[in-house]
């Protein structure tokens, strides 16, 4: 007689289950519903708390002028002198306004700040979400010591498969190759379980949120 594997009796149950199922206990219970409380709070102060609790910097501005005001003054607070930007999205009002950037990627000098878009905040992790297809490729969101992120307020989604969402229907034909969310500077307690941040890349990471 042929003995019996573990694989074949792992499988024997499993078709036994698939036969034999079980009754749903909760078959009321609507799985599409959101189980997180919120409270009172707006999509933005949701957003703001919980991105400051991750340890990044949040900035409301009224406009676009009023966000690149606000760089130039945290420019001078911090004597911050190199600016790198390449989404044409930005590039283009900075322009306007003669707002001192690079587009050069071949050289990231200590204290490099990189100004990026977004595809989406998501409120209740305090996450920003970016994507490979924004126009700044992949390295500005790991290589500059400090990353700027202007986003707007119709940007804002209550969950993560809400901004993933997004992302499926602006990228209908080919989705991005790399999609990441950014919960504040990065972090890790792998050695002897003592915080360190940030672990890797930026070391400071702001939102300025435009109101739109």
């Amino acid at each position: 007689m042929q003995e019996i594997t573990s694989r074949e009796t792992i499988l024997k149950k499993i078709r036994q289950a698939l036969i034999h199922k079980t009754t749903q206990r909760f078959p009321a219970v609507d799985w599409e519903k959101n189980v997180y409380n919120t409270g009172n709070a707006s999509r933005e102060e949701e957003f703001a708390n919980a991105f400051t609790k991750a340890g990044g910097q949040f900035i409301f501005c009224e406009n676009e002028l009023d966000f690149l005001e606000n760089v130039v003054m945290l420019a001078q607070e911090n004597k911050w002198k190199h600016f790198f930007c390449r989404e044409k999205s930005i590039t283009d009002f900075m322009d306007k306004v003669e707002f001192p950037y690079t587009t050069d990627d071949k050289n990231f000098p200590e204290g490099m700040v990189g100004i990026t878009s977004c595809e989406a905040l998501v409120s209740r992790l305090g996450s920003v979400i970016v994507s490979s297809k924004q126009g700044s490729g992949r390295r500005l969101f790991v290589i500059p010591t400090i990353h700027i992120i202007m986003a707007y307020t119709s940007q804002i989604v209550p969950e993560l498969k809400d901004a993933l969402q997004l992302i499926k229907n602006k990228y209908v034909d080919e989705m991005p190759s790399m999609i990441a969310a950014l919960t504040g500077p990065s972090r890790t307690a792998d050695i002897e379980k003592t915080l360190v941040t940030p672990a890797h890349g930026p070391r400071d990471i702001f939102v300025f949120l435009v109101d739109a």
